[in-house]
């Protein structure tokens, strides 16, 4: 046996980027399971979430995090200052940008947040599917003169293009360590976590205008049945106005019931077993400006 296949490397990834970049379906893509809810919309991710990879010689522990934007509001501080601890706390940073579009002034402020991190840094320029390789070309060319990265990974998280190439180049950054976690754990966040972010999901999808990011999810019960082969999941949508409310539940309740449906099936494709969701709504008035209501609703 080789002395390379010898090494065990592990380590702690850190996934950042500004909003809508694609950094929850790269996270996703290289897991091989949808842990991290994905939108259309910047800020879906809120919270830090991490996914465990196992390799035969490697455990690499990925933190996707929310979006790294200049935050104007109390919940958009504590979003960006979940990601950027992500720094202090990883072996390994992967900075997202994205091919089809010009650098913004989030794309400028990551960098400048970058400049007295000792830490390794790989650029992973996402969905290379929308852009000409001449195009790419130029873009590689002009961001390896921003940072000195330890490499450029140009990828399509969505098409899961070039995740194999960014494996490796992981491995062959993440220092020789132990295995954290069990072959068969693929992250470490709740059951509760998990479902309240289905549903959380649901909402961004299938609402529009201000209502998705006046949205927290609370699951107030969940209970297994193994004899049934049953979870009974109860959770609120908490909003911050009344007419949010109205539109949450919908006429005669059609909103909020297609909202539970579709939460529920991918409820039991996750966790492999029938699921009884009861969904409520609630008025929690300008929660997203409280202190003591973003805490409480874990963010």
């Amino acid at each position: 046996m080789s002395r390379k296949e010898e090494i065990f490397k592990s380590g702690f990834i850190g996934i950042i980027g500004r909003p809508n970049v694609g950094k929850s379906t790269l996270m996703n893509a290289v897991i091989g399971e949808k842990l991290a809810i994905t939108t259309h919309k910047p800020q879906t991710t809120r919270n830090r979430i991490t996914g465990i990879r196992n390799w035969e010689n490697g455990q690499f522990i990925f933190l996707d995090t929310p979006g790294i934007h200049r935050a104007d509001t109390p919940l958009n501080r504590s979003m960006v200052t979940a990601a950027v601890n992500t720094f202090a706390d990883v072996e390994l940073l992967l900075l997202l940008v994205e091919a089809g579009s010009k650098l913004t002034a989030d794309d400028t402020f990551i960098l400048e947040s970058l400049e007295n991190i000792s830490k390794p840094v790989i650029l992973v320029i996402n969905k290379i599917d929308l852009i000409e390789k001449e195009r790419l070309l130029t873009l590689i060319e002009k961001l390896r003169h921003l940072y000195p990265f330890r490499e450029i990974i140009p990828l399509s998280a969505l098409k899961e293009f070039g995740i194999d190439m960014l494996m490796k180049a992981l491995w062959t950054h993440l220092p020789e360590g132990p295995k954290y976690f069990p072959d068969d754990m693929m992250t470490d966040s709740t059951e509760r976590f998990l479902a309240a972010e289905m549903i959380r999901e649901k909402v961004l999808l299938l609402t529009h205008q201000e209502i998705p990011y006046s949205t927290a999810v609370v699951i107030d019960s969940f209970k297994e049945d193994e004899a049934k082969n049953l979870i009974r999941i109860h959770a609120t949508i908490n909003v911050e106005k009344g007419s949010q409310k109205g539109i949450i539940i919908g006429k005669q309740g059609a909103m909020l019931r297609k909202i539970g449906t579709k939460a529920r099936i991918e409820m039991e494709r996750f966790f492999g077993t029938r699921i009884y969701l009861e969904l409520f709504v609630k008025v929690s008035k300008d929660w997203t400006k409280n202190p003591r209501m973003l805490e409480e609703f874990g963010y």
